[in-house]
């Protein structure tokens, strides 16, 4: 029997990893590449990063636009009254002449007959109306003269992701701001607490939580013509690995993600075959907090660190609850030394099971087993 074991133990049962003792031997201590740490609450306070979001001084200092302000692209509609009968511009039957969709052109300008180019951009349709009116008078009396501004290119947004409903929106007096015309275009349309938001304006890209936006309103950018509005998931995961419930890779459902909610999102640990001392994570981790969390200032680039949670200690489990999932992490969990001991119990039973077997067919084939031989 126990020669059977011993065979059976060499021969390398199957499992679904290293164990505790293979990864404590690839540690640098061990002539290793990977530094092996215990977690505590120092480790925990120094590999609390999370991914900073949120927009520039540039983006939040920006002024609103005035609703009215006619932008290069923006379309004009013009209506022009004649105190006469006959006037410059009216038709025989009307004395008001409507000029329909005058666009501002990339310049700024548009022409009016009889009044010329005008510096319609950076105006108001007030500011433009007496324009026109001035330029007017000299030639008939007492023109009486109607800007009225309709959104064009040159005051527009297009919104494209997980939004309601998404397309190309005028900049108009209720939705001058961000979070007004997200929900001019029907809110979003994924979980809110993994919803980004990047606003592309010209060759600048800034990105910012949905969560924050409301609870943080100075981050309620106005807006400015042309600007690129997408709405997208979270797109950081960990993949988990072992005695767990589920071995794959899991996206994140949070904003920050602890051990403890890592291991509970994938079915937390099996109960048979678990081992709550050896819960493991590997990370390559940024040189400044790999020097911090070594208590050294010498290491430069990336480096290999695996943090070793004991959820069986007092604290444990709280440590496991402060101690923050990053993405690409790798979240491994060890088998329970009972777990391989019934592996080789079993392949041991099996395996002599067999030979019975076999040994007891022989016998009956070759004659043996009769009384007096």
């Amino acid at each position: 029997m126990l020669a059977a074991v011993a065979v059976v133990a060499s021969c390398g049962l199957p499992r679904s990893g290293p164990n505790k003792r293979e990864i404590f031997a690839g540690s640098v201590q061990r002539q290793g590449d990977a530094f092996v740490i215990s977690v505590n609450d120092r480790v925990t306070r120094a590999t609390a990063v999370t991914p900073a979001l949120g927009f520039s001084e540039k983006f939040k200092n920006a002024g609103v636009l005035g609703s009215d302000t006619i932008r290069p692209g923006d379309i004009l509609g013009l209506t022009i009254w004649e105190n006469v009968d006959d006037g410059l511009l009216a038709g025989e039957a009307s004395n008001s002449t409507i000029l329909e969709e005058v666009q501002v052109d990339g310049s700024g300008f548009i022409f009016v007959p009889y009044a010329g180019r005008i510096k319609a951009a950076g105006n108001t349709p007030e500011a433009v109306r007496r324009v026109i009116t001035r330029k007017l008078e000299d030639q008939t009396p007492d023109p009486q003269v109607q800007v009225r501004r309709v959104a064009g290119d040159g005051s527009t947004v297009s919104l494209v992701g997980g939004i309601g409903g998404q397309g190309v929106y005028a900049i108009e007096r209720p939705t001058r701001t961000l979070s007004a015309m997200i929900a001019r275009a029907g809110g979003i349309s994924i979980p809110p607490e993994i919803a980004q938001i990047t606003v592309i304006r010209g060759n600048h890209r800034e990105k910012i939580w949905f969560e924050d936006l409301y609870e943080h309103p100075k981050f309620d950018i106005p807006l400015r013509g042309g600007d690129r509005i997408l709405v997208e998931e979270d797109t950081r995961a960990f993949t988990t690995l072992g005695s767990t419930g589920t071995q794959a890779r899991v996206p994140f459902e949070t904003q920050t993600l602890s051990a403890v909610e890592a291991i509970a999102q994938v079915g937390g640990l099996l109960p048979a075959a678990s081992d709550p001392t050896g819960v493991f994570v590997f990370r390559n981790e940024a040189p400044e907090v790999a020097n911090q969390v070594l208590g050294r200032g010498d290491l430069q680039g990336a480096q290999r660190m695996i943090y070793v949670l004991d959820l069986t200690k007092p604290n444990g489990l709280f440590l496991a609850r402060d101690f923050l999932i990053r993405d690409g992490d790798t979240v491994y969990v060890t088998e329970a030394p009972f777990s391989q001991f019934s592996k080789v119990i079993s392949a041991v039973t099996g395996t002599l099971g067999s030979v019975g077997t076999t040994l007891s067919t022989v016998d009956t084939l070759s004659g043996g087993g009769t009384d007096g031989g």
